[in-house]
């Protein structure tokens, strides 16, 4: 009995073969290169996430898909200069994962995800045999919240980090207290003091600080809105408005 090919394989092997295609015989594909198409990647990623804080599966669906792309787009223009192609991009992939992977693909025992984070970060530092900082994972472009959590994490899994969860919060204390006190022109870096101890407070209650701070944009952004609508329906200028009045639409939409 013939066996059924796996529907995953040939849709990547349809991706590949359009993409060889487009290379060949679209003018704009047949220019782009990995330079050219970094921006737009960066763009896809931003849309991938607003479509899962969104909530819309299909729309997370589609991002992925472009997402996607990028990677067949990168390979094959790597291939074409011959640097790497797409065979090895997922080759490395699949190595690193069964490597970095020893409680799966090796004796290794764990008890919770803490310790398959521990084991990552100890097994990626065997692996540049100490050249690299814990932190070089982390890239310099992230935007800075985010990155502020990732060198957190990085730095805590290797063993830096407050005994117990009240000293966290008595550094964020302290860092507002700092603020209170400081000049002017060490306001800045004091504030920056600020953020950072409480990015570090959010991870120890275990909260994403971004997907809470993005929560709140929404938040706002709503409410917000809410009062504009209002204005725009009695004929009022949002500048005619009293606080008060706008304090009204804004606990109104909560």
């Amino acid at each position: 009995m013939e066996e059924r090919s796996d529907p995953r394989l040939q849709a990547f092997e349809r991706l590949l073969n359009i993409m060889d295609d487009l290379r060949e015989k679209c003018p704009w594909d047949r220019e782009q290169t990995i330079e050219s198409i970094r921006h737009l990647t960066i763009e896809e990623t931003y849309e991938l996430s607003d479509a899962i804080l969104s909530g819309d599966l299909q729309e997370v669906k589609k991002e992925l898909g472009d997402i996607a792309l990028h990677i067949v787009f990168y390979s094959k223009i790597a291939s074409e200069t011959g640097d790497f192609d797409i065979t090895e991009v997922l080759n490395s992939i699949c190595e690193k994962l069964i490597r970095r992977h020893p409680h799966v693909y090796g004796d290794v025992n764990v008890t919770d995800s803490s310790q398959v984070k521990e084991n990552w970060e100890q097994i990626k530092q065997k692996e540049s045999k100490g050249k690299k900082s814990v932190l070089s994972g982390v890239p310099n472009s992230m935007p800075s919240l985010v990155k502020a959590m990732r060198m957190q994490e990085k730095a805590a899994q290797v063993g830096f980090d407050w005994p117990e969860e009240r000293f966290v919060w008595d550094k964020v204390e302290e860092e507002i207290r700092e603020f209170k006190e400081a000049e002017k022109e060490q306001q800045t870096d004091e504030f920056g003091d600020i953020l950072f101890a409480l990015v570090n407070y959010a991870r120890w209650k275990d909260i994403n600080p971004d997907d809470a701070l993005e929560s709140t944009n929404a938040k706002f952004k709503k409410r917000f809105e809410a009062i504009e609508a209002h204005a725009k329906s009695i004929g009022k200028d949002l500048r005619e408005m009293t606080l008060e009045e706008m304090d009204e639409i804004w606990d109104a939409a909560k």
